[in-house]
């Protein structure tokens, strides 16, 4: 879906709540094999065993790649994504473990680019039992509805 929402559309405290996903054991393998991290917490089930969390883990990387996605749920035409910030990954999450995304709109300023704002978004992923596992801020660069 394409809409046009303007900086000064947005509101502080408006949120917006994702569908959740689970992870399974391809998603952990696949993403393996893109980024390189192969490190036992991952791919030895064996060696996890000895370990305090006792199985696999899901990579942090693969949880903010899942948890960012699930958030684009629509295009907006005239804003552009200027960062991450603050990535913190909070819990373990599981092969089998369905997260789902919180999206509150926390800041929003002006930029140093004429017609443009910043907005930010904290972005908290939550797992099925509602434990916080992963936040970040997502900083938006959004044009002005008026110069």
């Amino acid at each position: 879906m394409f809409l046009k929402k303007y900086f000064e559309e947005f509101e502080i405290g408006e949120q917006r709540l994702t569908i959740g996903r689970t992870v399974t054991e391809t998603d952990i393998v696949v993403h393996a094999g893109q980024s390189g991290d192969f490190f036992p917490h991952h791919m030895d089930e064996e060696w996890c065993s000895t370990q305090p969390f006792k199985k696999r883990i899901a990579h942090g990387t693969l949880i903010f790649t899942i948890g960012i996605g699930l958030t684009a749920s629509f295009i907006n035409e005239v804003s552009m994504t200027y960062g991450y910030e603050r990535l913190r990954f909070i819990k373990p999450v599981f092969i089998g473990d369905t997260i789902k995304v919180t999206v509150s709109i926390k800041d929003k300023k002006d930029h140093k680019k004429p017609g443009f704002g910043l907005v930010t978004e904290l972005v908290e992923v939550f797992n099925q039992n509602k434990e916080l596992v992963m936040l970040c801020e997502h900083l938006l660069l959004v044009e002005k509805k008026q110069a």
